[in-house]
């Protein structure tokens, strides 16, 4: 259990090691849950006449699914973090699956997607993504949604290299295009995700729905002694 703990330490703070597992078991249980709620009901189709102007790229799929390794590490990097940011940041990605399943459950939308022809490797990667993908659950986008707590979460931080916070910035923005270049969603949806990241971030930060975050990290930490202890930041 020691050794255990202390390969763990290196690599992230007991204190950051619950809040990653518990933003990704939400996240799931948010789309996946209201998906299998709302799958069979009206969505609404909520396009604009610029998102007919952004032209279907398929090798932009690559950016769209490279996402989740930049999601990874920067939320490694965030957990790695003082007690006290650690519990502002994951409170308000917390809320913010709470406003996403809201939306998902009193406002599903979808959009239309391309005909794509079988042919070329690209091609084949975006059908199996829309094989795999229902168009639902777009409104606001997690996949803009979190890629933007990517840079917020260590914007301004010292402790991260100025360049990697500039990579991370350009990195969000460059998966946001990719959902409209994929035509996995549409304008709308990934101002909703970054606005809504914005605004949870700031919440999380600024009122002390932060408090209650921390009584739930110090409990489960109290539960499992490997995750007791860490960084008091």
């Amino acid at each position: 259990m020691g050794r255990t703990r202390e390969i763990l330490k290196k690599i992230i703070p007991e204190n950051g090691i619950f809040p990653p597992i518990f933003a990704l078991t939400v996240n799931l249980l948010v789309y996946f849950g209201s998906r299998t709620v709302a799958g069979e009901w009206h969505h609404y189709n909520i396009e604009s006449p610029l998102d007919e102007l952004i032209p279907f790229w398929a090798p932009s799929v690559a950016v769209y699914l490279g996402c989740y390794l930049f999601w990874a590490i920067n939320y490694v990097l965030i957990a790695r973090q003082g007690k006290r940011e650690v519990c502002q940041f994951f409170a308000g990605d917390i809320l913010s699956r709470i406003v996403c399943l809201g939306f998902y459950l009193l406002l599903p939308t979808t959009n239309t997607r391309p005909l794509v022809e079988a042919d070329g490797f690209w091609n084949q990667v975006v059908l199996g993504l829309y094989q795999t993908d229902a168009a639902d659950n777009l409104f606001p986008s997690i996949h803009c949604l979190v890629s933007w707590f990517c840079y917020i979460g260590i914007r301004g931080k010292k402790n991260i290299p100025a360049w990697y916070r500039g990579f991370s910035c350009l990195m969000a923005l460059l998966i946001c295009v990719s959902t409209l270049t994929t035509k996995q969603h549409v304008v709308v949806d990934v101002f909703g995700g970054i606005g809504l990241a914005e605004a949870c971030f700031y919440i999380g930060k600024n009122t002390g729905i932060w408090k209650l975050y921390e009584k739930l990290l110090d409990k489960v930490n109290g539960l499992f002694p490997i995750l007791r202890g860490g960084n008091r930041g």
